[in-house]
């Protein structure tokens, strides 16, 4: 038996493996990497009303890479136009309304596997006063397709989050690695 046939018979025998024996093998950091949608977002307020300040249709993206760097952006999918065309002449509701329904920011995450800790520090931010100190979730829920976390929010209450995989040309940007071992690249197949 040749080394090609040795790799097909490993890969066949690893894609009939249910998705909770591969995602076992990963840490959370390594399950994280690649690009997520925003599917919700409801901020539960300390007085227990709900607020969905990017409405119940978000919209949404969230990029966490290999190296331990990651983006952010939230929005309403109904955000006003600003009139003149020019962000810097905005007039002031309309300057109100965009910070109330958009949010974005980048820095650096980890993740504490014991205790499904996101932490994420931030470089910077359209609300910067959330660069006081780390932003940190419990993640509830992580599946290959979709991610589940809770954080405090800066007025209180608690923020959930839910995110789905984004699906790149024919699969998940993980599914290459979930099929292949580490020990090769796609350069050595």
């Amino acid at each position: 038996m040749n080394g090609r046939s040795v790799l097909s018979i490993m890969i066949l025998g690893l894609t009939t493996l249910p998705n909770s024996a591969i995602s076992q093998q990963w840490s959370i950091k390594d399950q994280l990497v690649g690009t997520w949608t925003l599917a919700s977002w409801e901020h539960a307020l300390p007085n227990g009303s709900k607020v969905q300040s990017y409405g119940t249709n978000p919209k949404g993206i969230v990029v966490f890479d290999a190296k331990g760097r990651f983006f952010l952006m939230f929005a309403r999918p109904d955000l006003p136009k600003i009139a003149s065309n020019a962000p810097a002449t905005a007039t002031s509701e309309e300057a109100k309304d965009l910070l109330a329904g958009s949010i974005a920011y980048f820095g650096t995450y980890g993740v504490n596997d014991a205790d499904r800790v996101i932490s994420l520090r931030l470089e910077a931010s359209t609300f910067p006063n959330q660069l006081a100190s780390d932003q940190n979730g419990t993640i509830t829920s992580l599946t290959a397709d979709e991610l589940h976390y809770e954080m405090t929010g800066l007025a209180g209450g608690k923020i959930s989050i839910v995110l789905r995989r984004e699906a790149l040309g024919c699969g998940r940007a993980r599914d290459w690695n979930a099929v292949v071992p580490r020990a090769f690249s796609p350069h050595e197949l």
